[in-house]
C-alpha cells in the first residue's frame, strides 16, 4: 500500500527517543515550529533535562530565526509504548551503537501507528543496517540533524526500501520547522556533510596529535581563513568527544587507511573525563553550566 503523509500531522505529536545533545535540539526545533513534542529516554532525569533545555532555549531560538507563531508543547512520556502511541514521526537519537539501535527500532516499529514515520538520527550507520530488525522497513530512513538551531540542515537517506513518498513529504514538511532538508541520493556512510566534516576533523586532530599546533591555534586559523563562527575543536566539544570517537571508530571499521592518531588523541581526553561541553571540559575548559 503506497504511503501517504498523515492528514492530521498538526494534531499529532513528534516523538524524540533519546535525550542527549542532539535529541534535545531536535525537540527544540519541532517545538519551535508549533508541534507537540514528546521526549522519551531510558533514564527520566535525562529526559527532564532535555525538556528544560528546550524551555530555556525557545525564546533565543525564536528571536534568532524570527519565529512569530506560537511554540508547541514539550512533555516527557514513559513508558515507551505510551510515548510512541499516536506519534506521526518518531526520531531515534541514541548512542551510535547498532546493538542499541536495532532492538530499540524494532520495539518502536512494533508499537508505532500504521502511518507513522520511523527515523534514525544516525549519520555513521545507514538505516539499511537496521532495516532487517523492523517489520515495516518501507517507513524507515536516516534523518540526520546537524546542530540546530545554529545549523538546521537535515539529511534524508533511504534504507533501500523506504517509500519515496516519505522522503518527498518530509522535504515539503520540514521547512515549517525551520529545518532545511537534503536528500542523500545514494547510500553513504556519513551521508553528505559528515563525510566532508570527517576529513576536516580528522586532519585537525592529526595536527594536534603530532604537536604541530594547539587546538586553540587550529581553531583561530580556521576561523580567520574561512570566517566560520567556530573552529573544529570548539565544534567537537559541542558534539561531545565520546560521540566523535564513536564515529571515528566506525569509519575505521568500514574504510581502509583511517589513521590511528586522531583516535589516540580523543581517547586521551576521554580517559581524563573530558567530554566537551557536557562535562564542562574538553579541548577547552571555559564552559559553565549555562553553556
Amino acid at each position: 500500500m503506497p504511503y501517504a503523509i498523515p492528514t492530521d500531522v498538526e494534531q499529532r505529536p513528534v516523538l524524540v527517543v533519546g535525550a542527549g545533545t542532539l535529541g534535545a535540539r531536535i525537540a527544540l526545533m519541532f517545538a519551535l515550529g508549533g508541534s507537540r513534542v514528546r521526549i522519551y529516554n531510558r533514564t527520566r532525569d535525562r529526559a527532564e533535562s532535555a525538556k528544560r533545555f528546550v524551555a530555556d532555549q525557545l525564546p533565543h531560538a525564536r528571536d534568532m530565526l524570527a519565529v512569530t507563531s506560537p511554540p508547541g508543547t514539550v512533555e516527557v512520556v514513559t513508558p515507551l509504548e505510551d510515548a510512541v502511541a499516536g506519534a506521526w514521526l518518531i526520531i531515534e537519537s541514541v548512542a551510535e551503537d547498532l546493538a542499541i539501535k536495532r532492538p530499540l527500532l524494532a520495539a518502536v516499529d512494533g508499537l508505532a501507528d500504521q502511518d507513522a514515520i520511523v527515523a534514525t538520527n544516525s549519520s555513521s550507520y545507514p538505516s539499511s543496517q537496521m532495516a532487517s530488525a523492523v517489520k515495516h522497513p518501507e517507513r524507515l530512513l536516516n534523518m540526520h540533524f546537524l546542530m540546530p538551531p545554529l545549523a538546521n540542515s537535515v539529511e534524508l537517506m533511504s534504507c533501500g526500501t523506504t517509500e519515496g513518498a516519505i522522503i518527498d513529504a518530509l522535504k515539503k514538511l520540514l521547512p515549517r520547522y525551520r529545518l532545511v532538508p537534503f536528500e542523500v541520493r545514494r547510500e553513504s556512510v556519513g551521508l553528505i556533510f559528515n563525510r566532508i566534516w570527517a576529513a576536516i576533523k580528522r586532519e585537525a586532530l592529526m595536527v594536534v596529535q603530532e604537536g604541530v599546533a594547539t587546538p586553540e591555534d587550529v581553531d583561530r586559523i580556521f576561523v580567520d581563513v574561512l570566517r566560520s563562527p567556530a573552529g573544529p575543536f570548539r565544534m567537537m566539544d559541542q558534539i561531545g568527544l565520546d560521540v566523535v570517537l564513536d564515529v571515528e571508530e566506525h569509519y575505521a571499521q568500514v574504510r581502509d587507511g583511517i589513521p590511528e592518531g586522531p583516535r589516540m588523541l580523543l581517547r586521551e581526553y576521554l580517559a581524563r573525563g573530558h567530554l566537551g561541553v557536557k562535562s564542562r571540559r574538553g579541548f577547552y575548559s571555559d564552559y559553565d553550566t549555562g553553556t
